[in-house]
């Protein structure tokens, strides 16, 4: 399956690539997502039937409620490609820096993305824009290759999907993702597990977290940026974890006012990890690469040092003008 917006010929070169390989990593970006863990797996559970041995390994370990699908225990986290690869496949970023990992060198490396601003490195890659998430680019490369779906990559596909379309939330949701997702559950995937499992199955400490971060809320211009704070402080109060924070960005989106979200987050070395969500043609993605970040439209990131007051002036003064072009007449004053 292909869109008809794509290079026809990219997933075909892309599956001429892979089938030149026995021993291939398949890698994405540091704190990989649902996309990022679904789609790897995925496609290293369809090369093995194919015979190749494919290992995905990742900077960072999977959270909690992504390491309750079928595979992760498989994946191997670590800071350099194994010794003996004979090429990498990386899943959706911009640059290598991206993955944490070294020992790139003199590897064929095969780039696969959705993302804006992949610089288009490799030997071969595919850019997919039309993609609500690589977890569509992964199902094509799939069929293409000829594996049949087994209910585990089924159900990964299916998270990959959910979960960076925001619960199919999200502009770049189209028939093709439906078509898509119909697809995965004929071949195994349980929307009610995966539903459970996401959304359902945190721990009292990350409730407690969610009533603090929410205690830090503010508001910008006339009441559509929301700001959130999270601090080392906070997690070790709430008795929560550091990978229990997904998902808190997107409390403030439920107000019809707000239209975009913003939540700041305490890292090592005076360094502040900042995640951008918005609403409709509000591009927090653009905002995130002008700090050197990256992410979709609707659901971007950056890192900034310096004091949060600072980090905070510079994130809301960029995105001021982003809100501001792309907000309807009637929303322009807040709601009591």
């Amino acid at each position: 399956m292909t869109h008809p917006a794509n290079d026809p010929g990219a997933c075909r070169r892309v599956c001429e690539a892979l089938l030149r390989y026995r021993r291939v990593v398949i890698t994405s970006h540091m704190r990989p997502d649902g996309d990022s863990i679904g789609s790897s797996l995925a496609l290293a559970w369809a090369l093995r039937e194919l015979g190749i041995d494919a290992r995905v390994v990742h900077r960072d370990p999977p959270t909690p409620q992504l390491a309750e699908f079928p595979g992760t225990g498989d994946i191997e986290v670590g800071g350099a490609i194994p010794q003996g690869t004979e090429a990498v496949v990386v899943l959706e970023c911009g640059d290598l820096a991206r993955t944490g990992l070294s020992g790139f060198e003199g590897l064929p490396i095969i780039n696969i993305d959705h993302h804006p601003g992949n610089t288009g490195y490799g030997d071969v890659h595919w850019f997919d824009g039309t993609a609500a998430a690589l977890g569509e680019v992964i199902f094509d490369i799939i069929a293409e290759l000829g594996v049949p779906l087994t209910p585990q990559m089924a159900t990964q596909l299916f998270v990959a999907v959910v979960t960076d379309t925001g619960s199919f939330k999200y502009p770049g949701v189209s028939p093709r993702t439906f078509s898509i997702c119909a697809r995965l559950l004929e071949a195994g995937a349980d929307p009610v597990s995966v539903a459970r499992k996401l959304y359902d199955s945190h721990s009292l400490g990350r409730l407690r977290l969610q009533g603090a971060v929410l205690q830090t809320l503010e508001v910008e211009q006339h009441g559509r940026v929301a700001l959130l704070t999270l601090t080392d402080s906070m997690l070790a109060a709430a008795g929560s974890a550091p990978d229990e924070t997904d998902g808190l960005i997107n409390l403030p989106l439920t107000v019809k006012a707000v239209l975009a979200a913003v939540c700041f987050k305490e890292a090592e070395d005076g360094q502040w990890r900042v995640s951008l969500r918005s609403k409709g043609d509000i591009d927090v993605g653009r905002v995130a690469r002008g700090f050197g970040g990256g992410g979709h439209k609707n659901a971007a990131g950056c890192t900034l040092q310096g004091p949060l007051e600072r980090v905070r002036e510079l994130i809301v003064e960029r995105l001021a003008p982003e809100v501001t072009a792309h907000t309807p007449p009637a929303s322009a004053a807040p709601e009591a």
